[in-house]
């Protein structure tokens, strides 16, 4: 009796558990070098876009909608920001791409059910917009270009917002129901 009720509750918890997969952190190099940095920023941003236009598409809360659609406009705006600063850096960076890490994040998002998505999402972008914001902080201190030190100085108190939301919804508000 004992072992089927350990092995049910054992079943249970591990289909209730949701993994969460944060994209990786940019590489080191990317806090101090142009090129590294361009690319680290623009996948951060590519990550934010698409995690949120998911968000848009499956959550049903109103405040975890109007968080993504607040990161898709920002994040489209430091993604411009940074290329304009990259061009002015004479450098002649690619678009942004996901990595193979927030690829698995994206689809970790995608496949989530409705009525772990919230809670998997903040889960996310806490660890995403830590990662952002010292990526952006560190280059804005000691970055090798002075126009992307600039940008970096620009997005780093957007991020911050992003981050203070995304913590204030997962400590008080609408993902503790989940």
């Amino acid at each position: 009796m004992i072992k089927l009720f350990s092995a049910s509750l054992v079943l249970a918890l591990s289909t209730t558990a949701v993994a969460q997969t944060p994209p990786p952190p940019p590489p080191p190099e990317a806090k101090s070098q142009a090129m590294p940095y361009v690319m680290a920023a623009g996948r951060s941003d590519l990550y934010e876009i698409n995690s949120s236009q998911i968000a848009l598409e499956k959550s049903q809360t109103p405040a975890i909608r109007k968080y993504a659609q607040m990161l898709i406009m920002h994040h489209q705006k430091t993604t411009t920001a940074t290329m304009k600063a990259a061009r002015r850096a004479k450098l002649d960076p690619t678009p942004p791409m996901l990595d193979p890490g927030a690829t698995a994040s994206i689809n970790e998002l995608q496949s989530a059910q409705q009525t772990d998505f919230d809670r998997l999402y903040i889960a996310q972008q806490i660890p995403a917009h830590q990662a952002a914001l010292d990526l952006h902080t560190s280059y804005a201190s000691g970055g090798d270009q002075p126009p992307l030190r600039t940008s970096a100085k620009a997005a780093a108190p957007v991020v911050k917002r992003h981050l203070d939301a995304a913590m204030k919804m997962q400590n008080g508000g609408t993902t503790n129901r989940m």
